[in-house]
């Protein structure tokens, strides 16, 4: 019977995706129209939070996940950036507690109030000055409690210790804007995609480069580890202009394990992957499609699954942390679309359809919880830690005991490695140039127009001037 087509088995061949109603979708928010390639969201068990577009400084919405339906138009915000809020991510221990990234070169930690706000909240509780241009990325540390990074456009990237507010030590191995961060599952390695067309694996504390590729052929836009498989994939475009993905072992990066060409649309593809259901999200920005696929450990790697399609384009997505999602209904993932176009935020979970209503222990294995696994002076020191686990069947509403505590600082010049990073300023790229060389022009436009309407102003005075000097009142 060799004839008979081989099918895999797989208890996620049937997972479906599943758009909440419009009554538990966000209405009215005015989402960023900003075009840097960032998701815009950010979720956890609790808040959502949205960056609006916002006239005079940059602002983000939080809000709690239960407050669902229309948003007012004058609700609080978190609004004390100086320019627009380019990312946002809470932390992964502490639930109320959100870092912020600007064009104002700075990063900010937010403390959210139980409830969520009440009023529009201008003061952090913590303001982090050590980029010398704008901050384009965030990412928390997945096992170290106050442990964060930032990566700016000065080509830098700086690790923050919170408890003392201080960049305690600088990646500076970059040639070009780094476009995207990733951390392996104890936080010992960090893959970045730059735009100089290199995929790197760093060694954080040290700074030194581990693995590095040359992605001519797959130019490379996002990064992201699977797991604890050893293993990175990456999405990109190929030669011919297409969307493509590209699988790659993290301790030889010559060349990749397999390449696959996605499709011809333009939009950037954003990975996600599910370390415990071994399954890869891709969604597109500017479509509103999500392919979903599973991980092997054998060849072929990558088996496509299925597609969730929409008609509204996505700008962005925000993940649910696995200890958020709703495990009665067999939900193993959960993304928060951004449609631009209706100012909607709309949640869609990703469903394994199973019959039973009894907690399903295969498809939610042990998954990291809400409790560091180290001190952010053990991680510094060398000490490595897989991240502590918990149970989705008992417990898993719990929330950590936590507590944010900013240190108390005074600003002053930022000095790491020797360096002052305030000071040692790069220079500017093309597209910045080019940015300036615009506003300028666009500045000159408007003094002229300006003058222009000065010009008629006075020409109309002088008119009405000589008509009063002529006329017979005054002879």
């Amino acid at each position: 019977m060799s004839w008979r087509p081989q099918y895999r088995s797989s208890k996620f061949r049937n997972v479906y995706g599943k758009a909440a109603s419009r009554e538990h979708c966000f209405d009215g928010v005015p989402i960023t129209k900003n075009v840097h390639d960032n998701h815009f969201c950010a979720v956890n068990a609790r808040f959502l939070a949205i960056v609006t577009e916002s006239a005079g400084g940059g602002s983000f919405l939080v809000i709690p996940l239960e407050q669902t339906g229309r948003i007012e138009p004058n609700y609080p915000k978190v609004c004390g950036h100086q320019g627009n809020v380019l990312d946002i991510k809470w932390n992964p221990f502490i639930e109320n507690i959100i870092a912020s990234c600007s064009e104002d070169t700075s990063v900010r930690i937010w403390e959210i109030p139980e409830g969520g706000l009440k009023r529009n909240m201008t003061e952090a509780v913590l303001e982090l000055y050590g980029h010398s241009r704008r901050v384009g990325l965030v990412e928390w540390h997945p096992t170290t409690n106050n442990i964060l990074f930032s990566a700016g456009y000065d080509y830098k990237v700086l690790i923050w210790n919170l408890d003392i507010g201080e960049p305690v030590k600088m990646i500076d191995c970059h040639t070009d804007v780094i476009l995207c961060m990733s951390f392996n599952t104890d936080g010992s390695l960090l893959a970045t995609t730059c735009k100089d067309k290199k995929l790197r694996v760093v060694e954080p504390r040290s700074g030194r480069v581990l693995q590095e590729a040359n992605c001519k052929n797959h130019r490379v836009n996002r990064v992201v580890f699977l797991g604890s498989t050893k293993r990175l994939l990456t999405t990109g475009v190929s030669r011919w202009n297409t969307r493509q993905i590209a699988l790659w072992d993290q301790e030889d990066l010559s060349m990749p394990l397999i390449e696959e060409e996605i499709d011809g649309l333009s939009g950037l593809l954003f990975p996600f992957y599910d370390a415990d259901t071994h399954m890869l999200y891709l969604a597109g920005k500017g479509d509103g499609n999500i392919r979903y696929y599973e991980i092997g450990s054998e060849k072929p790697y990558l088996s496509y699954l299925m597609e969730f399609r929409s008609p509204a384009p996505q700008k962005g997505l925000g993940v649910m942390p696995k200890h958020g999602l709703d495990v009665s209904a067999c939900e193993v993932f959960r993304f928060y679309k951004l449609i631009t176009l209706k100012g909607l935020i709309e949640p869609i979970s990703m469903i394994v359809p199973r019959r039973s209503e009894t907690y399903q222990e295969d498809i939610y294995p042990m998954t990291p919880g809400t409790e560091p696994a180290l001190t952010p002076d053990e991680w510094l020191s060398g000490v490595n830690r897989d991240p502590i686990l918990m149970s989705l069947k008992e417990g898993y509403k719990r929330t950590s005991k936590i507590v944010f505590k900013a240190p108390v600082r005074e600003k002053k010049s930022v000095v790491v490695n020797g360096i002052d990073l305030l000071e040692n300023v790069p220079p500017r790229t093309e597209n910045e140039l080019l940015r300036m060389f615009f506003r300028q022009q666009d500045e000159i436009r408007r003094l002229k127009d300006e003058l222009s309407q000065k010009d008629i102003r006075i020409r109309q005075l002088q008119l009405e001037l000589k008509n009063l000097r002529n006329s017979p009142k005054n002879n």
